[in-house]
């Protein structure tokens, strides 16, 4: 049972998820046009400053609710879900959890007002999940660090209000021999740091993402984001966190799914009945929202033992893993009960199913979330 401030929070956004988002959104996504009407809208209802401090222009509320409000949104499109998951969890959260006073006070005000957006520049274009093979690098020269790599996949790096990006890079070497990996802010605009057209994508259509690249980039040396040599713990911690949030996510879109499905059987007719009135499409409804459901529990569970201040790594795992691949059987089974129509794209579960096999892929793939698994028992 949610609490009465957690029911009315999930109430609202679930009804500006109809009301706004739903009427307009096919055309952001078949343009493959970014939202700025539904971002400007989001931030005037202080979602991307939810589980932040109100010292900081943050709601004062918890990373539950974010999750609550990224899973009404999914429920109708995962564009916008992935914009705000990633300007939360990704952009503001690193300079949130590990900056500075100073670097607080000066970045954070306009991302949780939603002004602003920043990505989180991890992933390599050679690497992926192989974040330790970090190729980019940063030296440190006088007061400055200069920046020589490039980045992959970066979500919110390329809009007409993204501030900045948080970048992982080798700054040195470890006593034992490994990366020294470190994380810099660089703001946008910087000279040599050169954003590229956005990527030609499956799903996700209506959201902001791009490959980086840093030639010679020079920024401060204050812009060093938490401690120099921690920007690999630093970057598992926030991975943790977000793989909650994209659990809530891959929820709302398992839940959309069975909302569609339910709707369309009940309207179409074959063979002189609608077609819910067969059994084959009976289970097939009722396996998509026990999957829904046991999707729910898992990242609530996760976010309970995380705002409990307990380990939830595993938690987490379980959540992302077990959500987003039951995401992607909801899509393809919400696909077969449409039939021929769940293949066009004026249906909203034909967006679902582009949208929702990345939910595998980004934040940790399904392998990644097993080995994390494995290793949280013991046994890897």
């Amino acid at each position: 049972m949610l609490n009465e401030e957690h029911e009315a929070l999930r109430e609202s956004v679930r009804e500006f998820a109809r009301d706004v988002v739903a009427p307009v959104i096919a055309k952001h996504y078949d343009d493959h046009t970014f939202p700025y009407d539904i971002v400007a809208a989001m931030g005037k209802m202080g979602l991307f400053g939810l589980p932040f401090a109100e010292e900081y222009g943050g709601m004062g509320g918890d990373y539950f609710a974010l999750c609550l409000a990224l899973e009404e949104i999914a429920r109708v499109d995962s564009s916008v879900a992935i914009t705000l998951e990633a300007a939360v969890s990704l952009g503001a959260m690193p300079i949130y959890r590990f900056g500075t006073e100073e670097q607080k006070r000066r970045w954070l005000p306009p991302l949780l007002s939603g002004e602003a957006l920043a990505g989180f520049g991890l992933t390599e274009p050679g690497f992926g999940s192989d974040a330790g093979g970090t190729a980019t690098r940063a030296v440190l020269d006088g007061d400055e660090w200069v920046i020589n790599g490039a980045k992959a996949f970066i979500t919110n790096s390329g809009t007409d209000i993204t501030s900045f990006v948080t970048v992982t890079a080798v700054t040195g070497t470890r006593p034992d021999g490994g990366k020294e990996l470190s994380t810099i802010i660089v703001p946008s605009g910087t000279p040599g740091f050169t954003v590229a057209p956005g990527y030609s994508k499956v799903g996700w259509c209506a959201s902001d993402t791009h490959e980086l690249s840093f030639e010679d980039v020079r920024v401060p040396a204050e812009n060093l984001l938490g401690e120099r040599g921690r920007g690999f713990a630093q970057f598992l911690r926030i991975l943790d966190e977000g793989r909650i949030a994209i659990a809530a996510l891959a929820v709302g879109l398992s839940q959309g799914c069975v909302d569609e499905s339910l709707r369309y059987a009940q309207e179409r007719h074959a063979f002189g009945q609608p077609i819910a009135g067969f059994q084959a499409i009976q289970f097939k409804i009722a396996d998509m929202e026990k999957r829904a459901h046991l999707s729910r529990l898992a990242y609530h569970d996760a976010a309970a033992e995380m705002l409990a201040g307990r380990d939830f790594k595993r938690r987490a795992a379980i959540a992302k893993l077990y959500a987003t691949e039951s995401a992607v059987d909801n899509a393809r089974e919400a696909t077969q009960i449409h039939g021929g129509y769940g293949f066009m794209n004026e249906f909203p579960v034909a967006r679902f199913w582009r949208d929702s096999k990345i939910l595998e892929i980004g934040e940790g793939t399904s392998e990644i979330q097993r080995l994390v698994i494995a290793r949280d028992l013991g046994i890897a």
